[in-house]
């Protein structure tokens, strides 16, 4: 299984969201996400939340916090482990990101851009302040068959 981190940083209600735009072979082309990416060897999973906000964002995190875990299960990709994470404290200019277009989006917006659909219910979970929590999401290519937060089914 892939391990990944993922953050959504916060300004003034506002979440940095990436448009995935420039790659075209890339599972989440056009889709609305945070930001992050995978775990290289002897990599922590913090160094890893680091790093990618770093090469994507040119931001260095100084107040972050652990949020969840989400086991990404889909038929047409390789299944992913996501350590989820938010942010409020960083330093440093935004700059352009070779993956995507970087904005800033008001919270409340953000769902009506395009995401995944699992992606709605851990955001749903951050707006409620919910407590660190394990999420599985098993997709049928673009479709969430099930949701499973911390061993209960949820209704989709």
């Amino acid at each position: 299984m892939r391990e990944t981190t993922l953050c959504y940083i916060e300004r003034n209600g506002r979440y940095l969201m990436l448009h995935r735009v420039r790659k075209e072979r890339d599972p989440n082309h056009d889709k609305w996400i945070g930001v992050g990416g995978g775990i290289e060897p002897g990599e922590t999973v913090e160094q890893c939340l680091l790093r990618e906000v770093m090469e994507e964002t040119g931001l260095t995190l100084t107040r972050y916090r652990a949020r969840g875990v989400i086991d990404f299960i889909n038929d047409l990709c390789d299944d992913e482990r996501m350590f989820l994470y938010t942010a409020d404290g960083f330093t440093g200019e935004l700059r352009d990101c070779d993956e995507g277009i970087l904005e800033w989006i008001d919270i409340p917006r953000v769902p009506e851009l395009s995401l995944w659909e699992g992606d709605r219910v851990f955001l749903r979970l951050l707006a409620q302040g919910a407590p660190h929590f394990r999420l599985r999401l098993e997709y049928h290519g673009d479709a969430l068959l099930r949701a499973i937060l911390d061993g209960k089914e949820l209704a989709i």
